[in-house]
């Protein structure tokens, strides 16, 4: 999967959880809390959803990690890397 490919999808998913984002418009260095109307129990169902789509363990204490879109995909991809070396 290329960083492309996550990026997409993680765009995809969080328009799945604030259906009011336009891709297009979000800034990928911004905090999602800084630039969109959600709320933490949101973002808990964005990491959920990070989590059945790309099959990554995502625990507690990295979820500072994932507070813009490009945090996500570089945790993402360097997840999904370290699960293909095992």
């Amino acid at each position: 999967m290329t960083t492309d490919d996550i990026r997409n999808t993680v765009l995809r998913l969080l328009t799945d959880i604030a259906p009011e984002v336009d891709p297009p418009h979000i800034k990928l260095d911004v905090s999602f809390r800084d630039q969109l109307d959600v709320d933490s129990m949101d973002l808990l169902k964005f990491v959920i959803s990070l989590h059945n789509e790309f099959g990554v363990e995502i625990p507690e204490r990295d979820y500072s990690k994932l507070a813009t879109p490009n945090a996500c995909v570089a945790y993402l991809a360097a997840s999904l890397r370290a699960t293909a070396e095992h």
